[in-house]
């Protein structure tokens, strides 16, 4: 046996031979690793410690790097862990440390021999279990050896001890308990002079108070005097990560601390600390204006350094300045609006976002136009960057910053047409959010919608389809502010759609649908008002003769505005003048009423019939037939769907529209033909306003009576197998929270409630308004017109020199301007724009605060109570004997400790009164179950003993109850 031992051990390949042979492997190293795995196994059932210690060496060589388990080795690590020779301990644990969890099953096999290990006088040994332990740590090993930590906090070796110290954050976590016996040790390390030590100790208070930072409170006198006499800088820092958590919870501690912290900022060559302390300050101490100033001016030094990592420093302590302390960025905005050009693409990111922090009403448009500038330079990954800035800064709290609509729709335009722009899908939201909730905005809506629509090189970018569908979408939603429907209608069936994806291709066909019915319903009107005898009854005719159902009413003086601007630039379709009322072009003297309505009906007669002729129109069906025909074969169903119905609605009235220019001799009016009915009525249909829909609306339905509603659908392919739900979502009617709302279908708006329904449609609408009238919005009058100043011009272009002194001029504090019209009325809901987010329920009192303050404040609640299982009987005395005092002699003159014990001795009478008997029968339980577990006569007659004196001493203090309060020591007085 020992031959074959020795023949093993002396042709093993250890884990050089292992690099050497992976690397130079000519089998794969698939195949290499595979039979070197066979060969560990092998070699680690082996009883040579030796041959087991470099088989578990190159397992775990193995499993870092190439993934493989090791799990069937953890009985082996525990055989290897109790061996004589270092060299193998350490590799143990090195595995223990790499393959053992909470549900390796022999973890609790290896209890004894860390106890062993962190007892030996080896401080190489003790630190190897120590760190073994920091990782490896469970609820039953950190019980189980809270006391060996309990007494390596207080080594005199200072590599044991601060190993101790960092472990001790594990065992916390794991076992809250251990706080009650290691804690008072833990602050004593607070107290000595090695750095390292103190540096260890420092830094488990800064993890622990970045958890529940009112426990530490009490222990602020000690973090002061480190802050006010440690030199070494990282300690420092580490306190001062302290403090910030601290001061916002004690008001008389900030106004205590902030002058040593301007002192270390004064006098410290660290970059690192003065970092820190500008850190500190503006987040904590922002109240006390010297040292935001001072902490302001230590960042303007870093922004003017040449070292780019002190660069991101500054500007990322302007960022944390910027809520409270806008002026701090405003001073130093020339360097800022450099650093967009920055080759460092985090200090571009931060710049960025300190620029749209300066962000308000008056500037947006500046500033836009700005970063549209560098966009158009800027790489592809940052100039999505800044698109996306502005679109979420823009649309923040329901577009509060925007004052001119039409400027901002524009803007939107121009973001589809920058060359990296990958922002579709928000654009499109917006874009029709913004036509949902602003009425006025409209025109510019459908005129931006219209300038993508026509560009057919466009529609070969597919980071630009989702855009274009909402431009489609707008555009027949809102086709009767279009100059020229019949351009419109030809860009929707262009060849080149054919590029699209479906569902973008799909809005296309229902947007051409409404533009077609609504020229052919102005088709029919101007031909009424053309054939009219007199031309005053022609233009008396209301405007929801031609688009019933829509209130024109709202918008009559920005159509009347746009259309007398536009008409004299350039000639087209303008179905916006035939929507004037009479009183809109009325006076009181009544031959300029008639001059006027005369010159009027000319002018109307020749503009539409040079664009809507029965040859136009005819020829508008023909193209939409051979555009949508070959559609008719299509295999998603939302095109075959639309494009049926649009092929047979043609269909339908084009013998009609054929004949109704012979129709004018006959003596049947135009208005009582088939056509002109059908086509009154889909203009019906497609006439109610779409408006946003509150995330909450579906909520506030009443369920039926008799109807059981299911949390889930899982049984709903057993019962409708044959429906299969679709792979991608087509496009829906945009919403202002799309996302959210997605599924939810829109409720339409009829904004005059009571005037009588033109036919089956509107009636339907009416009653189901009437009916569920508490889920519509509300219909409000907006007599706003839209007589807004022209919107920038972006196209300029130049360095950033000039940039920068642009910038200068629109960042430069201005008062609020006085705008000539008020801002546009922007549709809100009564219950918000945003999803509700449910309250988070409050987490159960943390075990390990609760340790912590039965420690560091007066209270006579000992670590043995009902829920603590004892370690082992030297624990117990030392926790019995041993009173919790974290007081320093230097600070027991600022806390007044002869007042406060006065006080802690009535709090602790009045808790023995109340607690003394439940007490006297758990000590008493307690020291049952260990007389039967030991079986120590002895034990049991003294703890007994014990147990039944303190209960009667108990009873002799007066039944008065005094609620205990966390008290927080004054070491300010």
């Amino acid at each position: 046996m020992a031959g074959s031992s020795l023949r093993d051990t002396l042709f093993q390949r250890t884990l050089e031979d292992l690099i050497k042979g992976l690397r130079m492997s000519f089998i794969g190293e698939t195949a290499f690793i595979s039979k070197a795995m066979d060969e560990i196994r092998r070699e680690i059932k082996s009883t040579d410690p030796y041959i087991k210690a470099v088989a578990l060496q190159k397992l775990s060589y193995l499993s870092s790097l190439h993934f493989y388990g090791m799990s069937f080795a953890a009985f082996h690590v525990v055989e290897l862990l109790s061996s004589t020779r270092f060299s193998h301990k350490r590799i143990a644990y090195h595995c223990a440390s790499h393959s053992f969890n909470d549900t390796t099953p022999v973890l609790v096999l290896i209890t004894n021999q860390l106890r062993k290990d962190l007892s030996s006088t080896n401080e190489y040994e003790v630190s190897l279990a120590l760190e073994c332990l920091s990782r490896i740590a469970t609820v039953d090993l950190a019980r189980d050896l809270t006391p060996e930590i309990y007494t390596l906090l207080s080594s005199s070796k200072v590599l044991v001890r601060k190993k101790a110290i960092g472990v001790i954050l594990r065992v916390f976590e794991k076992y809250p308990d251990a706080a009650r016996v290691c804690f008072k040790r833990l602050v004593e390390n607070l107290h000595v002079s090695d750095t390292q030590i103190l540096s260890a100790a420092v830094g488990v208070f800064c993890e622990l108070t970045s958890k529940d930072p009112r426990s530490y409170l009490p222990l602020a006198p000690e973090f002061y005097k480190i802050l006010v006499d440690c030199k070494n800088n990282w300690v420092l820092i580490k306190v001062l990560k302290i403090f910030a958590k601290l001061a916002p919870l004690e008001p008389r501690l900030a106004k205590r601390v902030v002058e040593p912290i301007c002192d270390h900022m004064r006098r410290t060559g660290a970059k690192s600390l003065v970092f820190e302390c500008v850190r500190t300050v503006v987040t904590s101490f922002g109240d006390y204006d010297s040292a935001v100033r001072l902490a302001i001016a230590k960042v303007r030094e870093f922004l003017v350094d040449d070292d780019p990592n002190l660069m991101y420093l500054a500007l990322q302590a302007l960022s944390v300045a910027a809520p409270k302390h806008l002026w701090a960025v405003l001073e130093n905005k020339e360097v800022v609006i450099k650093s967009l050009s920055d080759l460092d693409p985090n200090i571009k990111l931060e710049s960025l976002r300190l620029i749209m922090a300066m962000v308000s009403e008056g500037k947006v448009t500046e500033i836009s136009r700005v970063l549209l500038n560098y966009a158009l330079k800027s790489d592809p990954e940052f100039c999505n960057e800044i698109l996306g800035s502005i679109l979420s800064t823009c649309c923040r709290n329901v577009y509060e910053v925007i004052i001119d609509f039409d400027w901002y729709v524009m803007t939107l335009g121009e973001m589809s047409r920058i060359p990296h722009c990958r922002k579709g899908d928000e654009i499109e939201r917006q874009l029709i959010d913004i036509g949902m909730r602003v009425k006025d905005v409209r025109p510019e809506v459908v005129r931006v919608g219209r300038d993508l629509l026509i560009d057919p090189s466009l529609l070969g970018n597919p980071f630009l389809h989702r855009i274009l569908s909402a431009a489609a979408w707008v555009s027949g939603e809102y086709v009767e502010f279009s100059r020229n429907p019949l351009e419109l209608m030809e860009a929707l069936i262009q060849p080149r759609t054919n590029l699209l994806p479906s569902s973008i291709r799909a809005v296309y066909i229902q947007s051409a649908f409404k533009t077609l019915i609504f020229c052919l319903n102005s088709y029919f009107s101007q031909s009424e008002i053309i054939s009219s005898t007199s031309c005053l009854d022609s233009l008396v005719t209301p405007a929801s003769q031609f688009v019933p159902g829509r209130d024109f009413q709202e918008g009559s003086d920005l159509a009347t505005n746009n259309a007398s601007a536009q008409n004299e630039q350039e000639e087209g379709f303008n179905p916006r003048v035939l929507n004037r009322s009479s009183d809109d072009i009325s006076g009181d003297d009544g031959e300029e009423i008639g001059g006027a309505f005369c010159g009027q009906t000319s002018r109307l007669a020749s503009l539409e019939m040079n664009v809507l002729t029965d040859e136009s129109v005819t020829n508008v069906l023909n193209k939409i037939e051979l555009a949508i025909g070959p559609l008719l074969g299509s295999h998603d169903v939302e095109i075959l769907e639309r494009a049926r119905n649009l092929l047979s609605f043609i269909e339908l009235i084009r013998k009609d529209i054929a004949n109704f220019s012979s129709q004018m001799e006959e003596t049947l009016p135009r208005d009582e033909t088939e056509a002109f009915k059908i086509i009154k009525m889909m203009q019906d249909a497609f006439s109610d306003e779409l408006g946003p829909v509150s995330v909450t609306a579906q909520e506030r339905v009443p369920i039926p009576d008799g109807l059981a509603l299911k949390d889930n659908l899982e049984d709903l392919e057993t019962i409708l197998p044959d429906v299969q739900l679709p792979s991608s979502i087509s496009f829906s009617l945009g919403s202002a929270l799309q996302d959210e709302t997605a599924g939810v279908p829109f409720p339409t708006v009829q904004n005059k409630e009571d005037s009588e329904p033109s036919n089956e449609s509107t009636f339907l609408l009416a009653e189901h308004r009437k009916r569920h009238g508490l889920y519509y919005l509300p219909s409000e009058k907006n007599d706003v017109s839209n007589d807004y100043p022209p919107a920038n011009d972006l196209k300029s272009q130049g360095n950033a020199e000039d940039l920068v002194k642009l910038t200068e001029q629109a960042l430069v504090p201005k008062k609020k301007p006085n705008h000539a019209k008020p801002r546009p009325v922007v549709v809100k809901l009564d219950e918000g724009d945003v999803v509700p987010i449910a309250a988070k329920r409050q987490p159960k009192d943390d075990l390990l605060s609760d340790a912590v303050r039965e420690v560091l404040l007066p209270s006579d609640t000992k670590a043995s109570s009902s829920h603590n299982k004892p370690l082992d009987s030297s624990s117990i005395k030392n926790k019995g004997k041993e009173k919790v005092n974290v007081d320093t002699p230097e600070s027991k003159e600022d806390l007044s400790i002869d007042k406060q014990d006065n006080r802690n001795q009535s709090l602790r009478k009045s808790k023995h009164q109340s607690h003394g008997k439940d007490r006297k029968h758990r000590s008493s339980r307690n020291a049952g179950d260990e007389r039967e577990e030991r079986g120590q006569e002895g034990k049991k007659k003294s703890s007994h003993r014990h147990s039944k004196n303190k209960g009667r001493q108990r009873t002799d203090v007066p039944q008065s109850v005094i609620p205990q309060t966390q008290v927080i020591p004054d070491f300010l007085l």
